[in-house]
């Protein structure tokens, strides 16, 4: 399979502090791939880069062939990306939600209303199309700003933490539409999350990061082969390359050190 986003040696400090350090890193098009790590291990950071909303320090990357400093409008003419932070309006409808994103993303006039039936159709929220966002449960809420992202059709989604915060049926409903989004439009989609059962849920590769390095890259077989960990516990695995394990791995200041360090380095 092509290669659809590379990165050489991409760094980025704040400061003095390295939040991410010369990495090296391939996805495949049309794969869903994973990142993982403990807060502050530069996941986030490296979406930010990916997405041109924050430059590198040094090193490049390229997503669908080009460059992310050198041409950055065309890198968001062909990625979506979902933030874990709110991205839909609840003072508006699901449908005025999506046709604001339309015109946002350029779509010709004549494609609007076709995409925004398609969109709402696919997540499973044409029945609630004209409620208020703001009376959607989590998952619906969710299910739309994927959409939104998805209007443009893009080559490469990002989702951060696609599923934080939500229930056990609302986080299988959006699993299930992030299958669909890679069966029906061979999108590539790069994920992070902290739910290891979602990783094995959704994703063909995984990078491990640790204090803004890579730890390990590869399919669950690959990753258990190189830490000795029998089966595909992924939670084992991650306390393996990520140097610690579930039971120390810290308390109360630390928590809050890692938390603080995770808002400040984004």
């Amino acid at each position: 399979m092509a290669e659809i986003l590379i990165t050489e040696a991409l760094t980025r400090r704040f400061g003095d502090v390295m939040a991410l350090d010369a990495l090296d890193l391939t996805v495949s098009e049309g794969e869903v791939f994973g990142l993982l790590g403990r807060n502050g291990a530069g996941k986030t950071t490296l979406i930010k880069m990916l997405t041109t909303l924050l430059p590198p320090t040094s090193g490049r990357a390229t997503v669908g062939g080009f460059d992310i400093v050198t041409a950055p409008a065309r890198v968001r003419g062909i990625i979506g990306y979902v933030p874990q932070a709110l991205s839909a309006d609840g003072e508006l409808t699901g449908r005025e939600n999506l046709q604001i994103f339309t015109r946002l993303y350029d779509i010709p006039r004549a494609l609007r209303k076709q995409r925004v039936d398609e969109g709402l159709a696919f997540m499973g929220l044409t029945d609630a199309a004209d409620k208020l966002v703001g009376a959607y449960s989590g998952g619906m809420i969710r299910r739309l700003e994927i959409a939104q992202s998805m209007l443009h059709r893009p080559r490469v989604l990002f989702l951060d933490e696609p599923t934080v915060g939500l229930d056990p049926v609302a986080r299988e409903a959006v699993w299930e539409h992030i299958k669909q989004l890679q069966t029906r439009y061979g999108t590539t989609i790069v994920l992070t999350s902290h739910y290891m059962d979602e990783v094995e849920q959704l994703c063909d590769r995984v990078a491990i990061l640790r204090r803004g390095r890579m730890a390990a890259v590869g399919t669950l077989a690959e990753l258990a082969a190189g830490s000795g960990v029998s089966g595909n516990n992924l939670d084992h695995m991650f306390a393996f390359y990520t140097e610690d394990t579930i039971e120390s791995s810290g308390g109360y200041v630390e928590t809050a050190n890692a938390r603080h360090a995770a808002q400040r380095l984004g």
